[in-house]
C-alpha cells in the first residue's frame, strides 16, 4: 500500500501527496478497501489555504509514528472540501452535531460504508495518538454500539436542518403561483430588525470576534433599505463596509480582502484571501458606493476590481480560489512590518510618515512587534500616499510569498463574473468587462462537459467532481449577466436553470445541494442557510427569477417563488444566517 494522491488535481491533496501516510482519495476504492480490511475510515477534510490544516498536517501526518498508526489501524482519506463541498456538509453536520461546533482541518472515524461514529477538528499530536487508540479499542471490541451510533448520527442529520414549509398545495409544482410576494414584508422588516440588533454599531459587522464578512447579511440590509428607505440598515452596511476597508482585514497596499478578521475590530486577519469574500464584497462596496457617494467606497471598489486583474488570474483562464494564509510555514509573514522595516523601505522621513498614516506601531498590533497596515483616516496627501504604496507593494514583492491555490472553481468564479460585469458597467471599465466574458467563456467551454456542469478545472483540465447547486446558480447569473450585453449567453443560462429545476429540487418547492444523480453519501445535503457565501437555494431562487426577468417566462419565477416561501420559516427563525434567501425575497416584493 502507498499514498495514493500524487496523480489528485487537487492542490491540497497534492500538499500531502509525500505523507508517509497511505492516504487514499474519497471513493469506493477506499471503502471497499476498509470493508476488506474491516477497519475504519479516517476522513480528514480540508482546504489548501487553511492555516490549521498544515499545523496538523505538520505535527502528526509528517510524522513517521502517527503515520503508520494511521495505517494499521484506519483507511485514511483526504478531502478537499472545496472541491468536494457535498461529502463536507455531510460530515461537518454531522461534526457539529457530535461536538457542537465545526472546522477544519476536519477529523472524522467513520464505517466503512460512511457512517461517522466520531468526529473532531484540529487535534494535537499526543491527542491524535490517543484518539487512535482509543477509536481502535472501540472498534475492536464495542463494534455494536460503534455501528449504533454511527446509525444513530445518521438519523439524526437526515432529520435534522432548518425547518421548511411545503408550499406546493398554495403554489403546485408546473402550476402558477399566487401573485403575492413569496415573504411578508413583516417578516422581512423583523428579519432585518434581528440583524440590527446584533450589529456592532461602532466597529461594524455582526457579533464579536473572530469577525467575519457576512456578505449576504450586507446585501439583504442594502436590499432593504432600498425598499423601505430605512437609514438604519444602510448605515449598518456603510459602518461595516468602512470597518472592514479602514482595518487589517483589507490588504492596504496590495488590494482585496482576508478571509476574516480575529479580533472585533477588523484589525488582525486572518491572512488567507479567498475569491469567494473578494467577488462578494466587490458588489457591496458598488453598492455602498451608490447608496452614498462616498469616494472611499469607489475606490475600495476600484482596487477591488484590479486586484482581481494583477493576482487572481490563472495560467490556463479562469480565476484562482485562495491565496495561503501561511508563507513559509509562517502566518501573515509576507504582510507585516515594523517602524524600522517601513524606514528601510521608504527612508526617515516617509517612513515616519507611512507608520504614522497605517498605525505602525513600536509595540505592534501582531506578533514580534509587527503591525498589519491599517488606514484609519483618509489624508489630503493623496500623491504621496500613492507613491509610499507603490514603493511598499514592490518592497513587498521581493518577500517571500504565499502559496496561490490555482484550482478554478465553478461557482466562485461565477461569482466574480457577475461583480466584475457590474463593475464595469458601473466605473465605466472595459478591462473589466473583457475580463468577465474571458472566465464566462472558460465557465462556459471548459466547465460544462455532456450538458452538464463540472466544479473544478486546474491547468487547464476538468475534475470528474460533479457541479452542486451553487456552481449551476452563480454561472447561471455570471451568464445572464453577460447576457445583459450579448444575448448569445441566455440558452448556456437556460441549460443551467433547466438542470437545476429537473434535478436538485425537493418536494418543498425547494433543492437539494446535490443533484439526483450525483453520488449517494449517507444523506443528501440540503442546507437553506448562508455560510460565507449565499446558500445554494438562495442563489438558485435568484437566477431563477432573473431568468424569468430575462425570459419572460413566468414559470421561472414560480419556482424561485416556491424555493424562497418554502423558507420563511427560516427567515422567522435563523434571520442571521439567511440573508441570501432574504435579498432574493426583498427583490420578489409585489
Amino acid at each position: 500500500m502507498a499514498n495514493r494522491l500524487g496523480d489528485s488535481m487537487s492542490p491540497y491533496l497534492q500538499q500531502h501527496a509525500d505523507n508517509p501516510v497511505n492516504w487514499r482519495p474519497w471513493g469506493p476504492e477506499a471503502l471497499t478497501e476498509a470493508r476488506e480490511r474491516d477497519v475504519p475510515l479516517l476522513i480528514s477534510v480540508g482546504y489548501a489555504a487553511c492555516h490549521w490544516c498544515h499545523v496538523m498536517a505538520h505535527e502528526s501526518f509528517e510524522d513517521a509514528q502517527v503515520a503508520t498508526l494511521m495505517n494499521d489501524l484506519t483507511v485514511p482519506v483526504k478531502v478537499d472540501r472545496e472541491e468536494r463541498p457535498d461529502i463536507d456538509a455531510v460530515y461537518m453536520q454531522a461534526t457539529v452535531a457530535m461536538t457542537g461546533q465545526g472546522g477544519w482541518p476536519m477529523t472524522v472515524f467513520a464505517t466503512p460504508d460512511g457512517a461517522p461514529f466520531f468526529a473532531g477538528t484540529y487535534f494535537p499530536r499526543e491527542h491524535f495518538l490517543r484518539l487512535l487508540h482509543a477509536v481502535d479499542e472501540a472498534w475492536t471490541k464495542r463494534r455494536d454500539e460503534v455501528l449504533k451510533q454511527g446509525n444513530t448520527i445518521v438519523e439524526a442529520c437526515a432529520s435534522s436542518g432548518p425547518r421548511l414549509m411545503d408550499v406546493t398545495q398554495a403554489c403546485p409544482i408546473g402550476e402558477p403561483c399566487p401573485p403575492t410576494s413569496p415573504v411578508s414584508t413583516d417578516i422581512l422588516d423583523a428579519a432585518a430588525s434581528a440583524v440590527l440588533s446584533q450589529h456592532d454599531s461602532e466597529n461594524g459587522g455582526f457579533g464579536g470576534a473572530p469577525k467575519f464578512p457576512s456578505q449576504p447579511l450586507l446585501d439583504f440590509l442594502m436590499r432593504h433599505h432600498q425598499r423601505t428607505g430605512h437609514a438604519s440598515s444602510l448605515e449598518a452596511v456603510r459602518r461595516t463596509a468602512q470597518g472592514m476597508a479602514r482595518g487589517g482585514m483589507y490588504d492596504q497596499i496590495g488590494g482585496g480582502f482576508a478571509r476574516y478578521s480575529v479580533d472585533s475590530g477588523w484589525t488582525v486577519p486572518h491572512f488567507e484571501k479567498m475569491l469567494y469574500d473578494n467577488a462578494l464584497l466587490l458588489e457591496t462596496y458598488l453598492d455602498v458606493y451608490a447608496a452614498t457617494g462616498d469616494e472611499f467606497f469607489a475606490r475600495i471598489a476600484d482596487e477591488t476590481a484590479r486586484f482581481f486583474a494583477t493576482d487572481w488570474t490563472a495560467e490556463n483562464g479562469g480565476f484562482s480560489s485562495a491565496f495561503d494564509a501561511d508563507t513559509e510555514g509562517v502566518e501573515g509573514a509576507t504582510y507585516v512590518w515594523t517602524p524600522q522595516q517601513l524606514r528601510d523601505v521608504l527612508g526617515e522621513e516617509d517612513g515616519d510618515w507611512a507608520c504614522e498614516i497605517f498605525g505602525v506601531t513600536q509595540e505592534g498590533t501582531f506578533e514580534e512587534g509587527a503591525s498589519v497596515l491599517q488606514f484609519p483616516r483618509d489624508t489630503s496627501e493623496t500623491g504621496r500616499l500613492s507613491r509610499v504604496k507603490e514603493r511598499l507593494l514592490a518592497a513587498r514583492r521581493d518577500r517571500p510569498q504565499p502559496a496561490r491555490d490555482d484550482k478554478i472553481v465553478a461557482a466562485w468564479n461565477g461569482l466574480a463574473v457577475l461583480a466584475l460585469t457590474r463593475y464595469a458597467v458601473q466605473r465605466d471599465a472595459k478591462w473589466a468587462d473583457e475580463l468577465a466574458h474571458d472566465v464566462a467563456e472558460v465557465l462556459r467551454d471548459r466547465h460544462i462537459v455532456d450538458g452538464r456542469l463540472r466544479r473544478v478545472s486546474m491547468r487547464g483540465q476538468v475534475s470528474d467532481a460533479a457541479g452542486i447547486l451553487e456552481d449551476y446558480a452563480a454561472v447561471a447569473l455570471a451568464f445572464l449577466a453577460r447576457h445583459r450585453h450579448d444575448s448569445g449567453w441566455l440558452e448556456p443560462a437556460r441549460a443551467l436553470v433547466d438542470t437545476v429545476r429537473d434535478r436538485f429540487r425537493d418536494t418543498y418547492g425547494s433543492f437539494y445541494d446535490t443533484a439526483d444523480d450525483a453520488e449517494q453519501l449517507v444523506t443528501r445535503p440540503a442546507d437553506p442557510t448562508d455560510g460565507p457565501t449565499p446558500s445554494g437555494a438562495a442563489l438558485a431562487a435568484r437566477a431563477l427569477n432573473e431568468f424569468y426577468e430575462a425570459s419572460g417566462d413566468d414559470s421561472y419565477r414560480d419556482d424561485a417563488w416556491r424555493a424562497v416561501a418554502a423558507a420563511t420559516s427560516v427567515l422567522e427563525d435563523y434571520p442571521r444566517f439567511a440573508g441570501g434567501l432574504a435579498a432574493v425575497a426583498e427583490d420578489m416584493v409585489v
